[in-house]
């Protein structure tokens, strides 16, 4: 399985947006069809001016001004919130988790829409097989973090969760050891224990 690490990886390339002259009724129609609760409001230019949500439209539709919103543009809030495909994962989970979003428009350095990733796309990390998890935390820390030869680190992961046995060469070393296996894509947690050596079990 491919290694799910940015949000270009798992986002939605196909991103339902409207312009910014939309009616009402037409963005309405285009949410049901497209089952989406929010969509990218885009300027002339093709830049996200902002997200037009049905939370926006209901509170406009309550509105009694002869002169209320009417259009994508006049509904929309702004600025959008938005994400770069190269930015990691957990970012954005924590943007959306922060924000409250289901989803975020995904832009390239100009501003213009190039895809959408949801919360559902962003889980999709957490589908990656533990044995593939395991080996690349083995790597890390053998590899990378531990000079060679120095530590006999065991990992063995079940269920996104790292469970890692062994000693360290240097203390100061198990809270970097243990902070880089969690950075892993598709670690849920790391257990760790570095008082010797591993139970009996898969290495």
């Amino acid at each position: 399985m491919k290694h799910l690490r940015t949000v270009g990886d798992v986002m939605t390339h196909a991103a339902i947006s409207v312009d910014n002259s939309t009616a009402f009724k037409a963005i309405v129609e285009t949410m049901r069809m497209w089952n989406v609760t929010a969509l990218p409001v885009l300027s002339e230019d093709g830049r996200v001016a902002g997200v037009v949500s049905e939370a926006d439209l209901l509170l406009h539709s309550q509105d009694t001004d002869p002169d209320r919103a009417t259009t994508a543009e006049q509904l929309m809030t702004r600025p959008a919130v938005t994400v770069t495909e190269d930015a990691a994962i957990p970012a954005a989970a924590r943007l959306m988790a922060r924000r409250r979003l289901k989803r975020l428009p995904v832009v390239d350095g100009d501003g213009r829409l190039i895809g959408v990733v949801s919360r559902g796309d962003l889980l999709k990390v957490y589908l990656r097989p533990d044995a593939d998890i395991g080996a690349e935390i083995r790597e890390l820390i053998m590899y990378r973090l531990v000079p060679p030869g120095s530590a006999e680190i065991h990992v063995h992961v079940a269920d996104g969760i790292a469970h890692l046995h062994g000693a360290l060469p240097d203390p100061s070393l198990e809270d970097v050891v243990v902070r880089a296996a969690g950075t892993v894509p598709g670690v849920v947690d790391v257990k760790a224990d570095f008082t010797g050596a591993p139970p009996n079990g898969p290495g």
